[in-house]
């Protein structure tokens, strides 16, 4: 599945959600009624097109991207155990993984340590993860703007 693929698939499958676009990367927010100011516009999915963040994902290579999705705490712990914190000197975390490898799902170079988990260029392997776990952030996100509407709302 390409990125245009990828993208098509988490706006069909995810009402109310706003696809960003910045140097060829999408962000993917919810806010479904187009209220949310801007510093509240944070993605629960990225797709990365280029090495523009960081370079371990070797993401110059032709029609290579990187799927971020953000999870839950207890989401990550479920499939990596607790976040880790150790960076090396480019900022990346050390979590273990191959970050070039493709179509194997892994902690995020860098945003790990929030909970973030990502895939370069999802295939046959991690479909079927990937889908499962872009439902669960889409459902997290979902349930973070709903909670700060209700805190908004007169009682």
């Amino acid at each position: 599945m390409n990125a245009d693929e990828m993208t098509r698939h988490i706006l069909d499958t995810c009402d109310g959600v706003t696809a960003l676009e910045a140097t060829g990367d999408r962000f993917f927010v919810y806010d479904p009624r187009g209220d949310l100011p801007p510093e509240r516009q944070l993605p629960f999915a990225t797709i990365v097109t280029g090495d523009h963040y960081d370079t371990v994902s070797d993401l110059s290579r032709p029609g290579a991207y990187r799927l971020n999705i953000g999870l839950t705490r207890a989401g990550y712990s479920a499939l990596f155990g607790a976040a880790p914190s150790r960076r090396d000197e480019r900022g990346v975390l050390d979590t273990g993984a191959d970050h070039a490898a493709t179509d194997t799902l892994m902690p995020h170079p860098i945003y790990a340590s929030q909970h973030w988990v990502c895939v370069v260029d999802p295939g046959e392997a991690t479909l079927p993860a990937v889908r499962a776990l872009l439902a669960e952030a889409y459902a997290f996100a979902a349930r973070k703007y709903a909670n700060r509407r209700t805190r908004r709302s007169p009682a």
